[in-house]
């Protein structure tokens, strides 16, 4: 399964996106740990600073005799969340929030036994605490103060609440920065594809504007004398073929007289002489054929916007071309009310026509035709029950002078590979399009989309 890769432009959005995300995270996680560290930093020192003097002031309560120790503690626990406990050879006294001294650390209390200071963040009475412990000169006690570090973790919660807020706005408004970006960078290359598939449908004036850029005036000037040349080309090749095509006509029109003449006297030919004509005939009919389509290709090459558009009722044009024509009437399906659209009429009556040609001459006859409406779209639809098209071919009949598998046959009903060129270059006129599919039950099925006008 072949993986899709994400656009030029998204690619870059996403190249801003996550260069910001990259940048602000590395600048968040540098944020943290300065901010972090320091405001940890401070509140340990805080709370060694203000549980040195506390123990000063128990120590000289101690060598007076120990009378308002209680007193002392119970003033010394500045909140409810904070702890103070000594340990005296009578055991552990304390006050604020109760915690059990079996919560300490043993490390701890060993380097306050030995006269050494010790502090240490850790979880008791349910939430975070800074301890410090420290050896109390009277009575070899150990003092003990925890200060909450609820508050520090709530600003540390904040701090990184607004941290990761930072790093995925950042990266959002990366890539909004990087769309917008990408956009205008990219909008010479959006108006060079614009106009070059305008040159490629047909519009062969189609140009890029002019460029304020040097780069971009020098890509816009290539592509500009490109299309010209191109434009010039396609014109004189589109004059040769209804030059030939005019000068082809007078021989042809007296070949198709004189075979006229003959044709009223075949009474009087041989055998071979009256297959041999009939063979000519067959040809010159064929070749009066060609040349008509090729003079209507050649006029639409030079002049692809001649025509009289009007708003056209494509379900009364599709039974003034049916309803005339000799043989077996295909069924006709028409939606109510019919589908407008805005074209050339003479364009519309040659479509249908050539593909109930296409229907009569290699698919036995058209068995059904409709107009349906199809979201915003009218449909025209063909539908024989002959062999239908082969895959391969569904878009190469499409092509001047490609008649599939009839190619390289002669003879009377067979066509000159033209009629649906006219019918894809018409459709593709109108801002079309055409294409054939196999019919349900056996056969080919032509369809064509116009735009449709709203009612």
């Amino acid at each position: 399964m072949r993986v899709r890769r994400l656009t030029l432009r998204w690619r870059v959005a996403a190249a801003f996106g996550f260069g910001a995300l990259l940048l602000t995270a590395t600048l968040a996680a540098v944020t943290w740990n300065l901010a972090a560290g320091y405001m940890l930093r401070q509140r340990e020192e805080g709370a060694t600073r203000q549980a040195e003097v506390n123990v000063r002031l128990v120590d000289r309560e101690l060598r007076s005799g120990g009378e308002g120790l209680e007193d002392l503690l119970t003033g010394l626990a500045t909140s409810n969340e904070s702890s103070v406990l000594i340990r005296r050879p009578q055991g552990w006294v304390t006050s604020g929030r109760a915690v059990s001294p079996a919560e300490f650390p043993k490390p701890l209390l060993a380097l306050a036994e030995d006269g050494v200071p010790a502090r240490q963040r850790l979880m008791a009475a349910g939430g975070p605490v800074i301890a410090i412990a420290l050896p109390v000169s009277t009575q070899d006690g150990v003092y003990v103060e925890l200060f909450p570090l609820s508050e520090l973790d709530r600003n540390f919660r904040f701090l990184s609440g607004v941290l990761v807020t930072g790093v995925v706005t950042s990266g959002v408004l990366g890539v909004m920065v990087g769309s917008w970006a990408s956009r205008r960078a990219l909008r010479p290359l959006k108006e060079l594809t614009d106009a070059a598939s305008r040159v490629a449908g047909g519009q062969l004036q189609a140009r890029l504007p002019d460029q304020d850029d040097p780069e971009l005036a020098q890509l816009a000037a290539v592509f500009n004398s490109t299309a010209d040349a191109l434009e010039a080309r396609v014109r004189r090749d589109a004059r040769f073929a209804s030059d030939v095509s005019h000068e082809l006509r007078s021989p042809l029109t007296t070949m198709a007289n004189a075979g006229a003449v003959l044709q009223r006297r075949r009474g009087e030919l041989s055998g071979t002489a009256d297959r041999a004509l009939e063979l000519l005939l067959s040809e010159v009919e064929r070749l009066q054929r060609t040349v008509v389509d090729l003079l209507e290709i050649s006029r639409d090459d030079q002049q692809p916007d001649a025509g009289n558009d009007e708003t056209v009722d494509l379900g009364g044009l599709l039974r003034n071309v049916v309803e005339p024509r000799p043989g077996t009437k295909p069924v006709i399906e028409v939606d109510v009310p019919a589908p407008m659209v805005q074209g050339d009429r003479r364009r519309l009556d040659r479509i249908v026509a050539n593909l109930l040609d296409n229907a009569d001459k290699y698919g036995g006859g058209a068995v059904r035709v409709a107009v349906r409406r199809c979201d915003g779209w009218a449909r025209l639809v063909v539908e024989d029950a002959g062999p239908g098209v082969p895959e391969e071919l569904k878009e190469l009949v499409f092509e001047r002078f490609s008649r599939g598998a009839h190619a390289g046959r002669r003879g009377h009903g067979v066509g000159s590979g033209l009629g649906l060129a006219l019918v894809a270059q018409h459709v593709q006129r109108m801002g079309g399009r055409v294409w054939v599919e196999d019919r349900q039950g056996g056969g080919a099925r032509f369809v064509v989309e116009i735009p449709e006008v709203p009612l």
